[in-house]
């Protein structure tokens, strides 16, 4: 095995610059706004203050230089070897054995030089939110020859490379893709994506970094003053925001999904998506854990339906911490393209509801809170507030449609359940990947002789629950004797009796 050491390609030394800059963009904005504007009666003072900002942005450049020049990737002993360090020299070693999956990905400073950066997952990942180890920028070539190296590792066979040669081979030609959202697919994604939230969840980030310097006082008073042009201007002014808002989650949602596609190769999941920065996932199908078909109220509406899946092990420090399979496809579309990545799951179960005497826990608890708040409103709000009963009739109607959705569906080797927040969600589970089941029973389930089911499988770095609620005590001991046989140190049944 070759032991020459590798660089990164010099583009690195600017993304790692970008990169420092990006956490320290607020602060500086912050600092260039307090000390920086308006602030033109002392010339020389004013000089100080850019030269201050010129040293930090000087300093960041050169970090970016220094951490591209000390880092050197090789392979060596099964293993790939990394060091690095900005003051200190590291080293880490990762077997190729532990390595799970290789994920690319090509931003804006990637793609005119035919580069990628390489996020390397190992089994189980770690607590931290960087990925086990990062290639900021190296050639396409020098990816596909880390990848050569570890399946032939894998397969316990030692390649044959020579010192100061070039490799040029190739991987064998891509697969046809077994998925590739459309742009209607993609335009309705993005459109009922529930982006807006995300969108004003940043505003309110940012808007905190800079609590002290927003006259919160001044802009109280002139919204007031705005509010007495009367209802109508201001529910034009929210409806507009809200409209921008929608539009530019639509543009983003867009933007992160083009061109989405799924291969299969190697017993690995190929996921590719992206317009300015084009990622590459690649998730081995001994990870996957469960299966999780979600449908919102508007999307199964229309027959559309999002596909995720449980991947045990990986980094926190993706985004979206689910593993979108299928962002949006027609549901009458799934069972063909699941059946071809998992052909052992079963994909129309029969499902055994849960009984009529269930109906009761699915809304009576939300009663509870939602009577004396509805009280409280009335007593501030009259008459306005009388419209807060309608809370009542709605969280009964909600409680129903939980009740009618929940079910479960078991065979030897699998389990399916089915639940409903406001989505309605399916999921699939091998009986081999469940970690644990508990069975509770509260007071009033006893008396009505119901237990609920909470399944526990691996997802990240953590478990991802899914609970199966209000079932017959019968069939929750089936269940239990279902999971037992090869679980059954880890099978947990709990009573919990409160009065």
């Amino acid at each position: 095995m070759s032991k020459e050491k590798y660089k990164l390609h010099p583009i690195s030394a600017l993304i790692n610059f970008v990169k420092v800059l990006k956490e320290m963009i607020l602060p500086l904005i912050v600092l260039l706004v307090v000390n920086g504007f308006g602030d033109d009666s002392n010339f020389w003072s004013g000089l100080f203050t850019y030269g201050i900002y010129a040293i930090v942005l000087l300093f960041m450049l050169v970090s970016g230089i220094i951490k591209w020049k000390r880092f050197r990737y090789w392979f060596e002993d099964g293993e790939l070897r990394i060091e690095y360090g900005l003051f200190v020299k590291k080293k880490r070693y990762i077997p190729f054995d532990r390595i799970q999956s290789l994920n690319y990905t090509e931003g804006i400073f990637h793609r005119p030089f035919g580069l990628v950066k390489v996020k390397v997952e190992t089994a189980g990942g770690g607590p931290t939110k960087e990925a086990d180890a990062e290639l900021t920028a190296i050639s396409k070539e020098a990816a596909e020859q880390i990848k050569k190296e570890i399946m032939l590792a894998k397969s316990q066979e030692t390649p044959i490379l020579e010192e100061g040669i070039e490799i040029t081979e190739t991987m064998k030609e891509e697969k046809k893709p077994i998925f590739r959202m459309s742009t209607k697919e993609l335009l309705v994604l993005a459109s009922t994506s529930g982006g807006v939230g995300v969108f004003f969840s940043g505003l309110a980030v940012f808007a905190s970094q800079f609590s002290e310097l927003i006259p919160y006082e001044r802009i109280y008073n002139e919204i007031m003053i705005f509010i007495k042009f009367g209802v109508l201007m201001v529910a034009l002014v929210v409806f507009s925001v809200l409209l921008v808002a929608w539009a530019v989650s639509v543009l983003l949602t867009f933007i992160n999904y083009y061109d989405f596609t799924i291969r299969i190769e190697d017993e690995e999941i190929i996921i590719t998506r992206g317009l300015l920065e084009k990622k590459k996932i690649t998730i081995p199908l001994t990870r996957i854990q469960g299966i999780r078909l979600v449908e919102n109220p508007l999307r199964q509406l229309t027959g559309y339906a999002t596909v995720t899946v449980d991947s045990a092990g990986g980094s926190m420090a993706e985004k979206d911490e689910t593993i979108r399979l299928l962002p949006l496809i027609k549901k009458t579309e799934i069972n063909p393209i699941l059946e071809e990545i998992f052909p052992e799951f079963q994909l129309q179960p029969s499902f055994q509801r849960v009984p009529n005497k269930s109906r009761k826990f699915f809304y009576r608890l939300d009663l509870l809170w939602i009577i004396p708040i509805a009280a409280a409103v009335i007593y501030f709000f009259y008459p306005y507030g009388l419209l807060s009963l309608l809370l009542i009739p709605a969280s009964f109607g909600l409680g129903v449609w939980q009740k009618k959705t929940a079910g479960f569906y078991i065979e030897e080797t699998q389990l399916v359940a089915q639940y409903r927040l406001f989505s309605r969600v399916t999921v699939w589970m091998e009986k081999r990947r469940i970690q644990s089941m508990t069975a509770r029973t509260t007071y009033f389930q006893k008396k009505s002789d119901v237990a609920s089911i909470v399944v526990t499988i691996k997802s990240g770095v953590g478990g991802a629950e899914t609970v199966i609620p209000h079932i017959e005590k019968v069939d929750s001991e089936k269940l239990l004797s279902w999971y037992e046989p090869t679980r059954k140190s880890k099978t947990i049944i709990e009573k919990e009796q409160s009065e």
